[in-house]
């Protein structure tokens, strides 16, 4: 049952931006990095969407089986924000949304990939790391661009990686997924260390360049989208 994953209610998501700078950085302390149990054989993707012109959010999260990822459950939702846009403290504005979809589950994944940051943050507490608190299970963060930090170039074959750093401290990996194709920015959110993250993230990936939790958990997302935007 949901209930097993023992989801926390750690702070409001309505506060001030200064207030939730503060959250991030009291919560930061709490994350943890190990490895992603290799037992685990359920996978989560979760993704999500913006109507501008109605202002709703759309959250789309899907369970898989681990390895072979076939599809278990499917679950979405709508919600209105109540954050402003931040940068640095979307998922003040996000987390409500993606939280909502996570409790209409019924099967209870042993590991979350979300389509953002984890510790690759400025005060390291991005989406998968912030929600990850709150699940109390082994999230990763998979990113399609960088949000902060320096590396070099990762070779171009599949697997090829290049650690990022900000300053002197690691914070995530650039990892080619597919051969000649551009990376992606794998940062562990909590519960997760970037080995196991890579590992994660390169297994989840068939034939595209975004490991297939995510990927489809996107194409869902914008298929609930569409939907709505067809009945209003």
């Amino acid at each position: 049952m949901l209930s097993d994953m023992k989801l926390r209610s750690l702070h409001s998501w309505s506060v001030t931006p200064a207030r939730g700078r503060e959250l991030q950085e009291e919560l930061a302390k709490n994350v943890e990095m190990k490895p992603v149990p290799p037992e685990a054989r359920l996978v989560a993707g979760a993704d999500m969407a913006f109507s501008k012109a109605h202002g709703v959010f759309f959250a789309s999260v899907l369970v898989f089986g681990f390895p072979g990822l076939e599809l278990l459950e499917e679950v979405s939702v709508q919600h209105k924000p109540t954050f402003p846009y931040v940068p640095g403290l979307l998922t003040f504005r996000e987390g409500p949304v993606l939280m909502k979809a996570i409790r209409k589950l019924r099967i209870v994944p042993d590991v979350f990939i979300f389509d953002g940051q984890g510790v690759a943050h400025p005060r390291r507490l991005g989406l998968a790391a912030h929600l990850g608190l709150w699940l109390g299970i082994p999230t990763v963060g998979c990113a399609k661009s960088r949000l902060i930090g320096t590396y070099d170039p990762p070779g171009h074959k599949k697997g090829s990686r290049k650690a990022l750093f900000d300053k002197q401290e690691r914070i995530g990996t650039v990892l080619r997924t597919r051969d000649g194709v551009k990376p992606v920015f794998i940062s562990p959110g909590h519960l997760a260390d970037f080995k196991s993250s890579e590992r994660l993230v390169l297994r989840c990936c068939t034939k595209y360049r975004l490991p297939e939790p995510t990927r489809l958990a996107d194409k869902a997302v914008a298929r609930v989208k569409k939907e709505f935007l067809e009945t209003v």
